[in-house]
Protein backbone atom coordinates (compact mmCIF):
# COMPACT_ATOMS: atom_id res chain seq x y z
CA UNK A 1 0.00 0.00 0.00
CA UNK A 2 1.30 3.38 -0.94
CA UNK A 3 0.97 6.79 0.81
CA UNK A 4 -2.41 7.70 0.91
CA UNK A 5 -3.34 11.34 1.44
CA UNK A 6 -6.38 13.19 2.94
CA UNK A 7 -7.70 16.16 1.46
CA UNK A 8 -5.67 18.47 3.99
CA UNK A 9 -2.31 17.01 3.99
CA UNK A 10 -2.55 14.73 6.31
CA UNK A 11 -1.54 11.18 5.42
CA UNK A 12 -4.30 8.85 6.35
CA UNK A 13 -1.67 5.79 5.83
CA UNK A 14 0.05 6.58 8.82
CA UNK A 15 -3.14 7.29 10.72
CA UNK A 16 -3.17 4.17 13.60
CA UNK A 17 -7.39 4.22 13.32
CA UNK A 18 -6.56 3.54 9.62
CA UNK A 19 -3.85 0.88 9.99
CA UNK A 20 -5.95 -0.90 12.92
CA UNK A 21 -9.19 -0.94 10.46
CA UNK A 22 -6.75 -2.35 7.33
CA UNK A 23 -5.24 -5.00 9.58
CA UNK A 24 -8.69 -5.71 11.34
CA UNK A 25 -6.90 -5.14 14.66
CA UNK A 26 -8.69 -5.07 17.90
CA UNK A 27 -5.96 -5.25 20.26
CA UNK A 28 -4.31 -2.10 18.23
CA UNK A 29 -8.42 -0.34 18.14
CA UNK A 30 -8.23 -0.87 21.98
CA UNK A 31 -4.83 0.46 22.04
CA UNK A 32 -5.53 3.76 20.05
CA UNK A 33 -9.08 4.19 22.03
CA UNK A 34 -7.17 4.52 25.29
CA UNK A 35 -4.19 6.36 24.18
CA UNK A 36 -6.47 9.31 22.33
CA UNK A 37 -8.60 9.40 25.16
CA UNK A 38 -5.91 10.56 27.32
CA UNK A 39 -4.73 12.65 24.49
CA UNK A 40 -7.67 14.39 23.51
CA UNK A 41 -9.86 14.08 26.54
CA UNK A 42 -12.75 12.57 25.08
CA UNK A 43 -13.95 9.19 25.09
CA UNK A 44 -12.80 7.08 22.74
CA UNK A 45 -13.96 3.15 22.18
CA UNK A 46 -12.56 0.58 20.65
CA UNK A 47 -15.49 0.69 17.92
CA UNK A 48 -15.11 4.17 17.38
CA UNK A 49 -11.22 3.30 16.22
CA UNK A 50 -12.64 2.44 12.36
CA UNK A 51 -11.60 4.51 9.44
CA UNK A 52 -10.44 3.92 5.46
CA UNK A 53 -9.30 7.26 5.05
CA UNK A 54 -10.96 10.72 4.64
CA UNK A 55 -10.71 9.53 0.61
CA UNK A 56 -13.37 6.60 0.80
CA UNK A 57 -16.77 6.57 -0.71
CA UNK A 58 -17.85 4.01 1.86
CA UNK A 59 -19.18 4.37 5.63
CA UNK A 60 -16.23 3.47 7.73
CA UNK A 61 -14.91 6.74 8.57
CA UNK A 62 -13.66 8.02 11.56
CA UNK A 63 -15.70 10.96 13.65
CA UNK A 64 -13.93 13.78 12.72
CA UNK A 65 -13.79 13.24 8.81
CA UNK A 66 -17.22 13.24 8.92
CA UNK A 67 -17.44 16.91 9.82
CA UNK A 68 -14.74 18.02 8.43
CA UNK A 69 -14.91 21.29 6.46
CA UNK A 70 -12.03 20.65 4.54
CA UNK A 71 -13.28 17.28 3.77
CA UNK A 72 -16.55 18.80 2.65
CA UNK A 73 -15.02 21.47 0.50
CA UNK A 74 -12.51 19.59 -2.08
CA UNK A 75 -15.10 16.64 -2.56
CA UNK A 76 -17.68 19.64 -3.33
CA UNK A 77 -14.67 20.86 -5.67
CA UNK A 78 -13.81 17.48 -6.73
CA UNK A 79 -10.52 17.95 -5.69
CA UNK A 80 -7.97 15.04 -5.39
CA UNK A 81 -6.57 17.25 -2.27
CA UNK A 82 -6.51 20.77 -1.32
CA UNK A 83 -2.69 21.24 -3.24
CA UNK A 84 -5.19 21.31 -6.56
CA UNK A 85 -7.61 24.22 -5.31
CA UNK A 86 -7.40 27.56 -6.52
CA UNK A 87 -7.66 29.18 -3.22
CA UNK A 88 -5.00 27.52 -1.36
CA UNK A 89 -4.24 27.64 1.49
CA UNK A 90 -7.65 28.89 2.35
CA UNK A 91 -8.44 29.92 5.82
CA UNK A 92 -9.57 26.63 7.10
CA UNK A 93 -6.54 25.16 5.95
CA UNK A 94 -3.88 27.45 7.43
CA UNK A 95 -5.59 26.70 10.89
CA UNK A 96 -4.81 23.09 10.50
CA UNK A 97 -0.86 23.94 9.25
CA UNK A 98 -0.69 25.93 12.62
CA UNK A 99 -1.52 23.32 13.97
CA UNK A 100 0.52 20.62 12.23
CA UNK A 101 3.17 21.69 9.93
CA UNK A 102 3.60 18.13 8.08
CA UNK A 103 0.41 18.82 6.39
CA UNK A 104 1.45 21.94 4.64
CA UNK A 105 4.85 20.31 4.11
CA UNK A 106 2.79 17.57 1.80
CA UNK A 107 0.38 19.65 0.32
CA UNK A 108 2.93 22.24 -0.90
CA UNK A 109 5.15 19.27 -1.87
CA UNK A 110 2.40 18.19 -4.47
CA UNK A 111 1.59 21.57 -5.69
CA UNK A 112 5.46 22.02 -6.85
CA UNK A 113 5.10 18.92 -8.50
CA UNK A 114 2.04 19.49 -10.24
CA UNK A 115 1.42 21.81 -13.33
CA UNK A 116 0.62 25.47 -11.94
CA UNK A 117 -2.83 25.97 -11.21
Amino acid sequence: MGRIVAYCGIICSDCPTFNATKANDDAERRRVAELWTKQYGRKFRMEDINCDGCLTEGLRIFSHPKVCEMRMCARERNLENCAHCSEYACEKLSKLFNEYEPAREVLDEIRASKVKL
